[in-house]
């Protein structure tokens, strides 16, 4: 578990101008992870600072890093290591980027010249519905006696998707062909209709647990690497034809964007908060201490829509989701309890969806299938949306926010949805 150090301290200052900068998405008491590759170079570690990246390759051939698993072209190895390891290196490069040490910017890359890549290669994907909001406001169109699923309120709720089709922020979706019934009864194949975006944290996983071996809550918070921000792309008409009985298939294994940046569980430590009450008490194997009193995440969490008449006329992003992710019915840890319940074995690098983090308020209505139920969304250049258009672009931005601490933020998540590609003769 996460502990407050001198890594946390509000005071610290880097001698990497960019990251004292007011508001900077990536101060010295952020330091997340990523992959990046920049020139001729192939892709390798780093860690953002301000307005660069340090090459965790150059720091360890400087003797400046000393664990060489940071050498490798993915966070496999870091990742494989564990949370003592992470915090290890999270140590040492705060020491290394500190004001007051000697500064090294032979090890710096500027984010501008840099590529980023996956983080590591994902195995497996398992997405959750945790929102109790996101949940009552769709179930109301099912059943507006019974919306919430039976086992909502008793255990975090979750399919296992499509760990391929996960890709690195600004890489563009293309518009997927699928079948799906019109509201006249007629059934319709072609590029579909009905794209949307759902609002999510990522939670990275750290170390393994063998096959048939459960992870308990007492360990849970150590399973957890980091976090980023996650849309899982979400094609609803195909959605509601398919699911039932047997749930997602092909509605969301189309696409799901990843931020480029881990930020690591150390970082979040100012920002961990209690976890809402549940009621009724969740059973035990899904109950601890710190999960009552330190297992939420201050975390507010934005999705805006860039559409091409926008961009042409060079208008700002318009908000449509302004939401917090501390408010989410089940957390990080119960996911990860509950996963490996059955003995299930988690890998390093697998990612973990919170589901659609959508909130009570209006403004927090997490993706369109929320907001549509109040009717279209007017845009300030004048244009309406019902569901994502050919061209627009989904941005997610994220930003732990706490008093006493220095707020820290995620980077972005983003994507352009691009036209359906022919069909093949």
């Amino acid at each position: 578990m996460a502990q407050r150090d001198a890594t946390h301290d509000p005071a610290r200052r880097s001698w990497v101008a960019s990251a004292n900068a007011p508001g900077a998405d990536f101060p010295i008491q952020n330091l997340p992870l990523g992959v990046f590759s920049a020139g001729l170079a192939g892709p390798r570690c780093g860690v953002a600072i301000g307005d660069q990246i340090l090459d965790l390759r150059a720091a360890v051939d400087a003797d400046l890093v000393m664990n060489p698993v940071v050498k490798e072209t993915s966070l496999a190895g870091l990742m494989a290591q564990g949370r003592m390891a992470s915090a290890t290196l999270r140590a040492e490069v705060s020491a290394l980027l500190s004001e007051g040490a000697t500064p090294r910017p032979d090890v710096l890359v500027p984010m501008s010249r840099a590529r980023m890549h996956l983080p590591t290669t994902v195995r497996n994907f398992s997405d959750f519905m945790a929102s109790y909001d996101h949940c009552a406001r769709l179930g109301v169109r099912r059943d507006p006696k019974n919306p919430l699923p039976p086992a909502f309120r008793h255990l975090p709720v979750a399919y296992h998707s499509r760990a391929s089709s996960l890709r690195v922020s600004g890489e563009a979706i293309t518009r997927p062909h699928g079948q799906w019934q019109r509201q006249d009864g007629s059934m319709a194949f072609g590029p579909t209709e009905a794209m949307d975006y759902e609002l999510e944290m990522a939670v990275w996983i750290a170390g393994d647990n063998a096959i048939g071996e459960p992870v308990p809550m007492s360990r849970a918070p150590d399973r957890i690497f980091g976090y980023g921000l996650l849309n899982d792309w979400s094609v609803r008409d195909v959605q509601r034809w398919e699911m039932p009985p047997l749930g997602p298939f092909l509605g969301k294994s189309v696409s799901t964007s990843v931020s480029a940046w881990i930020v690591t569980a150390e970082a979040l430590a100012p920002f961990e908060v209690p976890a809402p009450v549940q009621d009724p008490p969740a059973l035990p194997y899904l109950d601890s201490p710190w999960n009552r009193s330190n297992g939420a995440l201050s975390v507010r969490m934005t999705a805006a829509i860039l559409t091409p008449r926008m961009r042409a006329e060079g208008a700002e992003p318009f908000i449509l989701t302004d939401t917090q992710f501390a408010g989410m019915y089940w957390t990080a840890a119960t996911m990860v309890a509950h996963h490996a319940t059955n003995g299930c074995n988690l890998l390093a690098g697998d990612v973990l969806g919170s589901g659609t983090v959508s909130g009570p308020e209006e403004t927090a209505r997490a993706c369109l299938a929320e907001i549509g139920l109040t009717g279209l969304v007017t845009l300030p250049s004048g244009e309406t949306r019902k569901w994502i258009q050919d061209g627009d672009e989904i941005i997610f931005r994220g930003r732990a926010e706490a008093p006493g601490a220095v707020s820290i933020g995620f980077g972005e998540c983003r994507g352009v949805l691009t036209p359906a590609i022919a069909w093949p003769a």
